[in-house]
């Protein structure tokens, strides 16, 4: 047994004790410092800036009337902005940029000009951090790369129905115009996804960004004289890779809500397809038995599960089809639940009710939206309505039944 010369049992516990508590503070601290995100004491930046908006928006007035409760429904919120002119709208969204920018029945143009403003501020933020020494080089280098993905997101063109920069953010992105569409495509992500990964300047396709701009402009091609606007949105918290809560539903279900919340705020939309991706899957097939008579159809690729046992455990009246890359790695996931790990059963088993698409050229996980591939063109065809034109997948033939 080792010995320690001049220490009693009792100040062997103590020293003991201490040795645990300063091995804790050091592992925490390598952590910390690892991702960058070591303490700022002092800092003055707001943790929730979009809280903070929505807060003065509540207790503020607007000649000498109280504003609309900015969690109203959108009909309530559309009916007060109709109320307005130009000019009063825009006095509004530039005092309070946020909460503009995010209020579901706000007019979809003065959300993207809100929401610019927003941006602008949240980078400002991001630059003074990069140069901000109480930070570890780590966290000012991913300081500056956030910086710079907010400058993209301020490019010229872009329409960005949400943002929000509390903790590693989220953002919308409509492609097309919302406002005259007759067909809203939106596209749900998967797992790790935040302000910092929205897009992606290398294989474009496997980000939000990507995703919808290419579903866009497939949908163009596939029906070129359709009225149609595609939605990257990524305006829920995803899980951080594929640990725990990756294997959870609770992340889903709160993402399921503000899934209702967005298609319950679209300006048009005769038809809305949700096209959701990896956990993406796992949000729309929680949201499915809730979502309006107007989501006509879910598309699942590379799904872990919905959270269902089968198409009739989804509850809804939305056709539901599925795909698979025969290279995707997310086959090797059990298709269970047990004690709220797992996500059921697997949506393109035939057992399971869903119609089954062909997914050739998607290659693996992350290809699924990739130019040329079927699994994009099959995408479109639902998203514009041509769902007779569809490739259905080898061995499963009848996914175009009862469509006629």
């Amino acid at each position: 047994m080792t010995s320690f010369p001049g220490l009693g049992p009792s100040s062997g516990f103590l020293q003991s004790t201490a040795w645990r508590a300063s091995l804790a503070l050091v592992v925490v601290f390598v952590m910390l410092a690892m991702t960058g995100w070591t303490a700022i004491r002092g800092t003055k930046d707001d943790a929730n800036p979009l809280a903070t908006a929505r807060a003065a928006w509540r207790h503020a007035t607007f000649h000498g009337h109280p504003l609309p409760d900015p969690d109203s429904a959108p009909a309530t919120v559309r009916a007060f902005f109709a109320t307005l002119d130009q000019a009063e709208g825009q006095q509004l969204a530039d005092r309070y940029p946020l909460a503009v920018g995010n209020m579901g029945g706000a007019p979809v143009k003065l959300r993207y000009s809100a929401n610019r403003m927003a941006i602008d501020a949240a980078r400002a933020v991001e630059k003074r951090r990069m140069g901000d020494h109480r930070l570890t080089p780590v966290g000012r280098q991913e300081a500056g790369r956030l910086m710079h993905r907010l400058e993209s997101m301020m490019s010229s063109g872009r329409q960005i129905l949400a943002f929000d920069p509390a903790g590693d953010g989220r953002a919308a992105e409509v492609f097309g115009d919302l406002t005259t569409a007759d067909r809203v495509s939106v596209v749900v992500p998967g797992v790790d996804t935040n302000l910092s990964t929205f897009e992606r300047t290398v294989k474009a396709t496997a980000a939000p960004v990507g995703m919808a701009e290419s579903l866009y402009g497939a949908e163009r091609s596939a029906r070129p004289q359709a009225r149609t606007a595609v939605i990257a949105w990524a305006d829920y918290t995803t899980p951080a890779g594929v640990g725990v809560e990756a294997a959870t539903g609770q992340l889903a279900e709160a993402g399921a809500v503000r899934l209702r919340t967005l298609v319950d705020a679209l300006p048009s939309g005769d038809s809305v397809s949700l096209f959701c991706h990896s956990y993406g899957s796992v949000v729309c097939g929680v949201a499915a038995r809730n979502l309006p008579e107007n989501v006509t159809d879910i598309a699942v690729a590379g799904s872990p599960g919905m959270r269902a046992d089968s198409l009739s455990g989804l509850g809804t009246h939305a056709r539901v089809w599925a795909m698979r890359d025969a290279d995707d790695w997310i086959q090797d996931v059990p298709y269970l639940e047990v004690g709220g790990l797992g996500h059921g059963a697997d949506p393109v088993d035939p057992s399971f009710g869903a119609r089954i698409l062909s997914a050739a050229g998607a290659d693996g996980h992350a290809g699924y939206f990739a130019p040329g591939t079927r699994s994009l063109r099959n995408f479109a065809l639902v998203g514009v309505g041509a769902l007779t034109s569809v490739e259905c997948a080898s061995g499963a033939p009848h996914c175009r039944a009862d469509l006629a």
